[in-house]
């Protein structure tokens, strides 16, 4: 379904990859895009895509205080551009941490959660007050497949996409009566900075060479596989935006919308795989209630 008049949107992270495709997409269509930027040259670049359209607040997503303003300030600007508000939140900052749960120190963990968690569930809360006074909006989480599936060396930020998924999922239970939607985005290998301004390496990992010949097999070889697919994922960010914007136009949207056929397949694996475990435990599972 394609909608009547032009939308705003609130989308985080829009220097490059999912963030900056998405946005064009937007933009592309006539919407209005407020996307937040790092930099005052990030936000000159993304303004001159669209002069008329296109808006750039500078937003750390982890300063609680400065998402609220932003939130505000997008809702008060829209009104004077035709809009009714911020239609369409997308939480896209965030950013990959790759080492073994070992060797992965708690301060670079929290710093995961901080972006990945914290920084959309902040951005949550500034907006959904402006959504439930119109009993509108959608919400529109960019996860990933590892918040559905676990690797080795991507523990933390696997946990960090499973904890946003987990939020998200009862979020979408709590405000659906309110006639907001909710839709995660889990993408699988896509052509994007993932691999490299937008993924850091565990700090701890590279002074333990007990850890590192003790997970060769496990961690190291899957770091070995992330680095030698950088750049040659089969995943098109053009053709996902495409696909997150039919899923926002659609009347009923999908809670969960998996991008990619790799991502299709590993969560296919994994929930056959769940499945196959409840069945082989039901008995043991079940025999735990009282016994009337």
């Amino acid at each position: 379904m394609t909608t009547t008049r032009p939308r705003t949107w609130l989308i985080t992270g829009v220097s490059s990859g999912f963030g900056r495709a998405l946005a064009q997409a937007a933009l592309d269509r006539g919407d209005r895009v407020w996307g937040t930027v790092r930099s005052e040259a990030d936000a000159d670049a993304f303004r001159a895509l669209a002069p008329d359209l296109a808006r750039a607040p500078i937003l750390d997503v982890t300063d609680e205080a400065a998402t609220h303003r932003v939130a505000a300030a997008v809702e008060a600007d829209s009104g004077g551009m035709g809009g009714g508000g911020i239609d369409i939140l997308v939480n896209n900052a965030g950013y990959g941490l790759v080492g073994g749960v070992e060797e992965t120190s708690l301060a670079d963990a929290r710093a995961q959660f901080e972006v990945n968690v914290f920084g959309a569930l902040a951005m949550m809360q500034a907006v959904l007050p402006y959504m439930r006074g119109r009993r509108a909006g959608h919400i529109v989480n960019i996860t990933s497949v590892s918040g559905l599936v676990g690797w080795p060396s991507l523990g933390l930020y696997s946990g960090s996409k499973f904890a946003l998924e987990g939020i998200t999922e009862t979020l979408a239970q709590e405000v659906a009566p309110l006639g907001i939607k909710v839709t995660m985005v889990e993408p699988g290998g896509f052509r994007t900075d993932f691999a490299g301004r937008s993924r850091k390496r565990s700090e701890a990992d590279t002074d333990r060479p007990d850890l590192a010949a003790d997970y060769d097999a496990t961690v190291g070889e899957c770091k070995r596989i992330l680095a030698s697919h950088a750049g040659q994922e089969r995943g098109d960010p053009a053709r996902a935006a495409r696909a997150i914007l039919k899923a926002v136009d659609a009347e009923t949207p999908p809670l969960r919308l998996l991008l990619g056929e790799d991502a299709v397949g590993y969560a296919t694996m994994k929930l056959t795989g769940q499945l196959a475990d409840i069945e082989a435990w039901r008995a043991v599972s079940v025999d735990t209630d009282f016994q009337a």
